[in-house]
């Protein structure tokens, strides 16, 4: 019988970092282990519905209400492109909110000895706490795997992976102007907080692999890029289910026309980047003539889609359930969410992706690199680019084939069991859990085009 343990899991207080938990956490619950979930007071009925115990955030800022977030951050970071904007969301959404984690766990961790903190990757209290003296800590990718390897370019440029000697010291050059120039400020501010808790300066950058125990990659290794150096505590689990398919479903009144016999589009604005006028509104105008149906969702309180008459294959919805709608869907035009895609490969959904905010031009790389759809390379695409793009999924076999293969893989994980035992694993021996490097992938592009 499995020794039944405590699990402390901090979670940034937004959907994509909250999702991805969900899956684990109930599977921990079922197999009896005490779990304690600490995150934004917009998550408690996620957290309830689990069977955790939910924790607020006291001292840390709970962005998961906007009404806490100050408004000259929201004006400041809205002027924001790029770069810049990723580095203030790393500085006061990131990095300054591991202070306030910190100070909650020290006070969690007294009513509650954790055998094993549980973290998504951008959750800094977790890493800090455990330095400080608290139990080892397991760190939830939430996202692609943002490590630094002699294979790979940093994190955030998009770049396609490249282990030959030219290609390598492209990437050792990249990596020091990452290092030295453009994350010079970040590295400082982390240094600068850490000394706040009573820590002392860390040579470890704020992208990559930072827990030394184990790291649950929520994917296939055939969606990574190969590293010859991958650290030996990661663990491909496969896709992430935020939740099973709702009991009760009622479809809205157009549900009937997924049963006609033309393919369908879906298109997904995500939950971060919303405005219609990206993505939404301009598939809407590229498949107006085409032999399609396209289902948009909009993501938001209104199924505004940022067109004045709605063309007339279009249907519309705020939020449909992926376990309903994907089995339907041929083709899925996405800004490059991470959690929308992994569902859309379990689907064996080839994929149109546009995207270049937060990790979006990492994500929407891996989908070209890999085989599984067309990276458009950039956050506004025009009707013309995803009209092209479309009739390419739709009519070249081979992104269908490799999108098909992927969901075969994928059938063959059960993620939440498998993040379960390893945590179960580290919980009893409290040393780094060590698995091999998965090889080098050979299938990139075996099935593309």
């Amino acid at each position: 019988m499995t020794k039944l343990s405590r699990f402390l899991v901090g979670t940034v207080p937004v959907v994509g970092h909250v999702s991805p938990a969900v899956p684990i956490v109930r599977q921990l619950v079922d197999q009896g282990h005490e779990v304690w979930w600490y995150t934004g007071q917009l998550f408690k009925p996620t957290v309830e519905a689990t069977g955790a115990r939910f924790i607020p955030m006291t001292h840390a800022l709970d962005f998961s209400e906007i009404q806490n977030v100050p408004t000259d951050w929201v004006e400041t970071r809205a002027a924001l492109k790029g770069l810049a904007q990723l580095k203030f969301d790393l500085r006061n959404f990131f990095i300054d909110a591991a202070i306030g984690q910190v100070k909650d766990y020290a006070e969690i961790l007294q009513q509650f000895p954790a055998d094993v903190l549980l973290a998504d990757t951008f959750f800094l209290g977790a890493a800090w706490t455990h330095e400080l003296g608290g139990p080892p800590w397991a760190e939830l990718g939430i996202s692609v795997l943002s490590h630094s390897s002699r294979d790979t370019a940093p994190f955030g440029l998009g770049l396609p992976p490249d282990s030959s000697p030219k290609g390598r010291l492209r990437n050792l050059t990249l990596q020091a102007l990452f290092k030295y120039v453009g994350f010079r400020d970040i590295a400082a501010r982390i240094d600068k907080n850490r000394a706040q808790v009573g820590l002392p300066p860390t040579t470890q950058p704020f992208f990559g692999v930072k827990s030394p125990f184990l790291y649950l990659a929520g994917t296939l290794p055939e969606f990574e890029y190969p590293r010859s150096d991958l650290p030996p505590q990661v663990h491909f689990i496969g896709p992430l289910q935020a939740a099973p398919p709702p009991g009760e479903f009622t479809p809205p009144d157009w549900w009937g026309d997924l049963q006609q016999e033309i393919p369908i589009v879906h298109v997904s604005q995500g939950t971060v980047a919303t405005d219609p006028r990206d993505l939404l509104a301009p598939t809407l105008q590229a498949l107006a003539q085409e032999n399609v149906l396209v289902v948009a969702t909009t993501g938001k309180a209104t199924d505004d889609v940022g067109l004045a008459d709605l063309p007339a294959n279009a249907r519309v919805a705020r939020f449909l359930p992926y376990a309903h709608l994907l089995p339907h869907v041929d083709v899925m035009v996405s800004n490059g969410g991470y959690g929308g895609v992994q569902m859309a490969l379990a689907a064996g959904i080839p994929l149109v992706v546009a995207g270049k905010t937060e990790d979006k031009p990492e994500v929407c790389a891996r989908v070209a690199w890999s085989g599984v759809g067309i990276d458009l390379n950039t956050k506004t695409p025009s009707p013309a680019q995803i009209k092209d793009a479309v009739r390419t999924l739709l009519t070249q076999p081979g992104y269908q084939k490799r999108a098909h293969y992927f969901q075969t893989k994928i059938a063959q994980y059960d993620a939440p069991q498998q993040a379960v035992t390893l945590l179960e694993q580290l919980a009893i021996s409290q040393q780094p859990i060590l698995g091999p490097s998965y090889p080098a992938n050979k299938y990139a592009s075996e099935y593309a085009r």
